[in-house]
């Protein structure tokens, strides 16, 4: 297929006897998202091909297809689909249920439905199989007119129905301008945290990621874990994997300007660059969880308040990492001195968190080197920053947009539905494989490059699930090489 089609959705088949269907459907989708009149009238008759059962079988088959439909599920509807009052109903459903619906439809030659019938321990008998092909050229003239979101039709010959693809993660990962970091939120160390650690990161390494970043919060965050579940301070924790033989970047997504005082935090990042030879980055933000703030007895202030602690912190850090020791009076900061020694040994690339348009993605343009955005809004995002760099007269170029992605990722389609199962708690299945982007390697790796190609430059990945370093290694192949 030139385009992917959409998925989730609702895919109806339309074809005779023979034609290729049923093949088609098990090298793209798993056996669990295909729902097949002649297996039902396996599941409720004597057999496939009893047609006797054919009543209680498409009963069968409608409750199935409501049921999958109704909470979002890839469904693919195997039957003739050549009842043009059938594929209505399943078409309001779709439209019901906001799932997409597409019509597959198999221009297959008669000839060849009728040598695969006749290859059958239980062939269609021949007038039945005529009239069939009779009938799909009636409705393969209506189907563009029914209203569906997509219709795909399959061409002639063997050739038509491919085998399933070798598994992606075989594939080699392309050159790329991309670089992916491994961000980590969720820390099941068990009794040896620095163990841990370690292997994470030297697995990290093997595996091609560009760096590590650590999550900053003083208390696990809901969306990740429950609470009582270890997170480290991470300027102590990026002390630990600094001291490793390893060539990552390490640095903060992101740190909240409430914690720590601007300086004292440019004190830590100054430090890690030296002990890492210029190795650190930073990611920095306003801070958004009342409750951590509130746990360790720190003020929480206001929105606006917390974004001039932003633009303040920026300012800060700059001046403390600029040269000399001379006083400095800028824009929202005043310093006697600016003495800070041990100076980066390179330009540290500062990150601000958050992807609000009036007033983040403004002091990003003018005092940070990059921003890290939704990914599902990086290309508006990234337009949006392009403006804001416009007017205050800085080259766009020189704020990379990043992005945070939590992929589930697995080895076929059947592995990443399985991933998606153990992971999604009570969340929906349909929702969860949504907000994650479930897929297979090749899947993520062709999403990568579209990312690229809409101008992100780092991709932080927090891996759901993630709880040793051997999963780490899954990413070998797909990570792409620089």
């Amino acid at each position: 297929m030139r385009e992917p089609l959409p998925d989730p959705a609702l895919v109806v088949l339309v074809g005779p006897s023979g034609s290729g269907k049923s093949t088609w459907a098990r090298a793209r989708y798993r056996t669990a998202e295909i729902v097949s009149s002649d297996d039902l009238r396996g599941i409720v008759g004597s057999g496939r091909h009893d047609l006797d059962a054919s009543t209680d079988a498409f009963a069968l088959l409608d409750l199935v297809v409501a049921g999958r439909v109704r909470r979002g599920l890839t469904t693919v509807v195997d039957t003739l689909g050549l009842d043009a009052a059938r594929r209505e109903g399943l078409l309001r459903l779709a439209r019901a249920h906001r799932l997409p619906a597409v019509v597959v439809a198999f221009d297959t030659p008669p000839a060849l439905c009728r040598r695969r019938n006749a290859a059958r321990d239980r062939p269609v008998p021949a007038h039945v199989l005529s009239e069939q092909v009779r009938a799909l050229v009636r409705t393969d003239e209506r189907l563009d007119d029914e209203g569906w979101d997509l219709v795909l039709r399959v061409g002639a010959g063997d050739e038509d129905v491919p085998a399933p693809a070798p598994a992606p993660a075989a594939a080699p990962a392309r050159r790329s301008p991309l670089e992916v970091v491994l961000e980590l939120s969720r820390f099941p160390w068990g009794e040896h945290p620095a163990a841990w650690l370690t292997g994470i990161a030297r697995a990290a390494e093997e595996a091609g990621f560009a760096g590590i970043a650590l999550m900053d919060h003083l208390v696990q965050i809901p969306q990740v874990a429950p609470v009582w579940e270890p997170i480290p301070e991470p300027w102590v924790t990026l002390g630990l994997l600094a001291g490793l033989d390893t060539r990552l970047r390490l640095g903060t997504l992101v740190t909240p300007v409430t914690f720590r005082p601007a300086g004292i935090t440019a004190k830590a990042v100054a430090t890690l660059d030296t002990i890492t030879d210029g190795r650190a980055f930073c990611g920095i933000g306003a801070g958004w969880w009342a409750r951590e703030h509130a746990a360790f007895g720190l003020p929480f202030p206001p929105p606006a308040e917390r974004l001039d602690l932003l633009e303040t912190a920026l300012e800060t850090m700059r001046a403390l990492w600029s040269p000399g020791t001379k006083a400095y009076d800028g824009r929202r900061t005043v310093l006697p001195e600016t003495t800070c020694y041990p100076r980066p040994v390179h330009d540290v690339q500062v990150i601000v968190g958050g992807g609000g348009e009036r007033r983040t993605l403004r002091i990003a343009a003018r005092l940070a080197d990059g921003c890290n955005v939704p990914v599902d809004t990086a290309q508006a995002k990234a337009a949006v920053l392009r403006r804001h760099c416009e007017e205050v007269g800085r080259d766009p170029d020189e704020v990379a947009v990043t992005v945070l992605d939590l992929p589930v990722v697995g080895r076929d389609r059947d592995d990443v539905w399985e991933r998606v199962e153990r992971l999604r708690g009570r969340t929906p299945a349909a929702a969860y494989a949504r907000r994650h982007h479930a897929g297979t390697a090749g899947q993520h790796r062709e999403r990568y490059e579209r990312l690229a190609e809409a101008g992100v430059s780092t991709v932080f990945v927090a891996l759901p699930g993630l709880t040793g370093p051997e999963q780490l290694l899954e990413w070998r192949a797909m990570l792409p090489r620089r």
